[in-house]
């Protein structure tokens, strides 16, 4: 009788460590996963509006390549786009308007 108390005893500690598991385990993946999703870094990421084209460019690190090349092949010196005067801006974004990634992308 003692035996069989234990094994129930055992039965309803392994019962309840089981089901606090499979109450534990998705909720620390959902924290993991805004974690991760939190860390990367947006600090770069920043909408420009063009005037004379009337929409808006995201600027990434694609975007940041083409400006690069952009003032490259048009000899001028290279800085960043944020310290581009409105009418520098406004000669990238007529240029990159006419030389898309893709049809869907300024």
């Amino acid at each position: 009788m003692l035996l069989s108390q234990e094994n129930n005893n055992m039965n309803r500690y392994l019962g309840a460590l089981a089901l606090s598991a499979a109450l534990i385990i998705p909720v620390a993946v959902n924290a993991q996963d805004r974690e991760t999703a939190s860390q990367v870094d947006h600090s770069k990421d920043k909408r420009y509006y063009d005037k004379s084209g009337k929409d808006w460019h995201q600027w990434n690190s694609n975007e940041e390549h083409v400006y690069h090349q952009y003032l490259q092949d048009n000899h001028q010196k290279d800085r960043d786009f944020a310290n581009a005067n409105s009418r520098d801006r406004g000669d990238y974004f007529k240029w990159r308007h006419a030389h898309p990634d893709s049809p869907d992308k300024h």
